[in-house]
This record gives structure tokens, sequence and C-alpha cells, in this order.
């Protein structure tokens, strides 16, 4: 599935939407939970975060915000959004822990 059919054609405008701050990767979204746990939320962060371009350092920076809260600019790459009022959270991919979601 590509980040715009995810985005734009699946997702709720209520879900969480996460993705690594200033660097390509794949859209990460909560759903069918409008009030994910904590837990939840850094889960789908680290998703965000391994799926990306920063998935070898340490901390990767990963912007969560609400889907209604995104735009697609005319004539934007695929899959490129731009947003404000977004939370930043910092994660560290952990590949161990990304198998075991996998997994479940």
């Amino acid at each position: 599935m590509q980040n715009e059919e995810l985005t734009f054609k699946m997702a709720r405008k209520e879900e969480l939407w996460f993705h690594a701050k200033d660097i390509p990767g794949s859209h990460v979204v909560i759903s069918g939970n409008l009030d994910p746990s904590d837990e939840v939320k850094t889960d789908a962060a680290e998703l965000a975060a391994y799926f990306s371009q920063g998935r070898l350092s340490n901390l990767v920076q990963v912007d969560m915000i609400e889907v209604k809260k995104l735009n697609k600019p005319t004539g934007g790459k695929p899959g490129f959004v731009t947003y404000t009022g977004q939370k930043t959270l910092r994660v560290t991919p952990d590949p161990e822990k990304i198998a075991s979601m996998k997994k479940s």
C-alpha cells in the first residue's frame, strides 16, 4: 500500500498519523482507535521511524497529528503532505521490537 492511499483514502479524519520528521519514510496511521494509549502512540512512532531513512539512527523525531490536519499540496509529489500543529515524539527504532510487532 502506498502512503497516499493509506493517508487520503483509507484513514479516517480523526485518526492519528505518524511520519519521521523531515526525512522520507512510511506513513503510519492508528486505525480504529480514536483514543490510543501512550504505548500505542510510541509503537506507531517507532514503526514510522523504522520504516524511514532514519532507521539506523539512535534517535528519530516523529511527527504525530490528526489526519484531518494534513494538506496535500496541489502538484505535490505522491505521499507529500504539509501540516501544522503536530506533536513530535523522539524514539529509537528497535529492529527486534518491530519484528515482534510484525508477528502479532
